[in-house]
């Protein structure tokens, strides 16, 4: 067991949001069956939300009414801790599905490495299918041995959600708040507290759970550094000018009680607790009429400056043990097309990472606006680094985050600069 793995396991005891990992054996990252590819009945799990079961339900009875010979299977994720514990226990028992299709992209490089997935450029068109349908966008989900072990599925890009009724009462401009920096929304922040129109600015959750930082700093990284990654290249890119002044932002917002150092039970933004909400499309059916609310795109460092935000994206992959792969892979495209992925666009609001998004729904959009910005900033959504020890990694930086950021117990730069060498380190290992 390595020392990545010991820790995931830790990690997983406390990991929330069906993110976490526990899994223990390793081997490596090509899961490819010898021999031929085979084409015959398959099992799939998809997530337990209630508007994908609904979308899976429909796109399996179609597939079935057409392909009797290759039956699918189909039956939500079981429960458990959190769904990637549930899938790397499914691996280490060989008894996984032959497609899951709400696979995390922080839970890949993991799963590789057990010999739990099937590299789809197993396939004579894999990687033109998977590149042709998400554009440049793919290469983000390509493995460090160069080929794809998920399909890039949806995305949920996260923007700003505001309260246009708690701006009034700041005395700001509710249809055109000044949310266009980094220092724009400082300022704004100081105005919605300081008025009393809002007990805080934002509210994110100032928890040690690794995925945290995927909604407060990293969107607000990617915005201010043109789209970069936690890590690139194999080494942290965060330890620049451009995030520590994301970092010495929202160091601002905790010191002056912009933001809450507590954690908060309900949702923040709909109880009207906070005046602002990093949330992605997922939000819109959720905040409804609750709240009289507004978007805008998460803020550069530089007005003017091209937005760019976290993808928050869940692929599709399939598994090693599957014994009908040619199915699997017929069926992922089939899932994908474009009249499924449209339906799965209007059942879930969720982004089809497609390269034609905007244009192969038009008629969607124009007839739903509120989803707009959200495609929009589809083409422009930053994914986690597919790289080793991926999980560990989101920990050693949520550990420094919060320790100088949130907490202030160091320095930004003590902190940045030691996990940064962490980090690096923990890319370059096998």
């Amino acid at each position: 067991m390595t020392r990545y793995t010991k820790r995931a396991l830790a990690i997983t005891a406390t990991a929330m949001m069906g993110l976490g990992l526990a899994a223990c054996g390793g081997g490596g990252g090509d899961a490819a069956a010898d021999g031929e590819l085979t084409s015959g009945p398959i099992t799939i799990w998809y997530s337990n939300n209630q508007q994908e079961v609904a979308w899976g339900e429909a796109m399996v009875e179609a597939w079935n009414a057409d392909n009797p010979d290759q039956e699918v299977t189909a039956q939500e994720i079981p429960a458990g801790t959190s769904s990637e514990e549930v899938i790397a226990a499914a691996i280490t028992a060989g008894n996984a599905p032959c497609i899951v299709m709400n696979t995390a992209p922080v839970a890949v490089p993991q799963f590789q490495e057990m010999g739990g997935l099937v590299p789809l450029d197993t396939f004579e068109d894999g990687v033109e299918y998977v590149e042709s349908r998400s554009g440049d966008v793919a290469d983000q989900y390509k493995s460090a041995d160069g080929q794809y072990y998920q399909l890039p599925w949806k995305s949920n890009p996260v923007v700003l959600y505001y309260n246009k009724d708690l701006f009034e009462a700041a005395g700001l401009d509710p249809e055109n708040p000044a949310l266009g920096t980094q220092d724009e929304l400082l300022e704004t922040s100081r105005t919605l507290v300081e008025s009393g129109a809002a007990e805080y600015a934002m509210w994110p959750s100032p928890a040690g759970e690794f995925y945290q930082s995927w909604f407060d700093f990293y969107p607000f990284f990617a915005a201010a550094s043109g789209g970069s990654q936690l890590v690139v290249d194999g080494e942290a890119a965060f330890n620049t000018e451009e995030g520590k002044a994301v970092a010495g932002m929202w160091q601002t917002m905790y010191e002056e009680g912009l933001s809450s150092q507590e954690a908060y039970t309900g949702d923040s933004f709909v109880d009207g607790k906070a005046a602002i909400a990093i949330s992605g499309p997922w939000a819109i059916p959720v905040y409804g009429d609750d709240v009289n609310w507004g978007t805008a795109p998460v803020p550069g460092l530089a007005e003017g400056d091209e937005s760019y935000t976290f993808s928050d994206a869940k692929n599709m992959a399939i598994y090693s043990a599957c014994d009908n792969k040619q199915t699997a892979w017929d069926l992922m495209k089939f899932a994908t097309s474009e009249e499924q992925d449209g339906a799965l666009l209007e059942a879930t609001g969720q982004m089809p990472i497609r390269a034609d998004l905007t244009e192969a729904y038009a008629e969607y959009f124009e007839a739903n606006p509120a989803y707009t910005e959200f495609a929009d900033q589809a083409s422009r959504a930053v994914e986690v680094p597919n790289v080793p020890n991926s999980v560990e990694i989101w920990q050693t930086f949520r550990d420094a985050y919060g320790a100088s950021v949130i907490f202030g117990n160091e320095t930004v730069d003590d902190a940045f600069t030691t996990a940064a060498e962490e980090i690096t380190n923990l890319a370059s290992e096998e």
